[in-house]
């Protein structure tokens, strides 16, 4: 991979990672519940099914989502239930557990992560789009591993920057909030943002 095709491609992840999505909502929400630094988890679990859909991209896996009816759809429709399951908690979150959680932390990292994880990992409009894009940077006169290893790390680092944003964002909107009103009304801001990703995703086709 040269450096003109490995530039234009960190461009590409640039766009991406800014482009408002799942993972964006799930970021700035987790940061409005829990503060930067403990709503962070959230982006590494992100990642880490950012990770593992390069790897089934790589490993030529992630034709059978593109191409197999019934594998799309199982993932896709897991991802919508999801992502509504999300906005329902959002909904209900009683407004004086902002600050709670922020100061104690009930939900642990282990749950920031794997609910971060399963926003990215039931997303299979991510695996389509990786094995249409990834391919138009790759020189197959050169191993192939290590250059969806240096995209893999390329689009991971910039992904993580731009959550960090989005995290930090949210936490910062935390500290300007003073009325229970303002709190459920930013809650439920978040409630519909998870469920307009979910009506999205639900029409999302193979095609895709």
């Amino acid at each position: 991979m040269s450096v003109q095709v490995w530039f234009a491609f960190m461009l590409a992840c640039w766009v991406i990672s800014i482009s408002p999505g799942a993972g964006a909502i799930a970021s700035m929400s987790s940061g409005l519940n829990y503060g930067f630094r403990h709503g962070y988890w959230n982006a590494i679990g992100l990642q880490v099914a950012l990770g593992i859909q390069f790897l089934i991209v790589a490993a030529g896996v992630g034709v059978l989502f593109a191409t197999t009816p019934w594998a799309f759809q199982v993932v896709k429709w897991f991802g919508v239930i999801y992502l509504l399951y999300l906005a329902y908690v959002q909904w209900q979150a009683p407004v004086e557990s902002i600050q709670i959680r922020q100061e104690h932390k009930d939900k642990s990292a282990f749950a920031l992560v794997l609910k971060g994880f399963v926003v990215n990992m039931s997303n299979p409009k991510a695996i389509v789009f990786l094995l249409a894009v990834l391919p138009q940077f790759l020189d197959l006169s050169r191993p192939q591993w290590l250059q969806y290893l240096i995209m893999a790390i390329t689009m991971i680092m910039i992904d993580l920057i731009v959550m960090a944003g989005y995290t930090g964002l949210a936490s910062k909107v935390l500290r300007l909030l003073r009325s229970p009103r303002q709190q459920k009304y930013l809650n439920r801001a978040f409630a519909v943002m998870f469920g307009c990703a979910a009506l999205l995703l639900s029409v999302i086709q193979r095609s895709a």
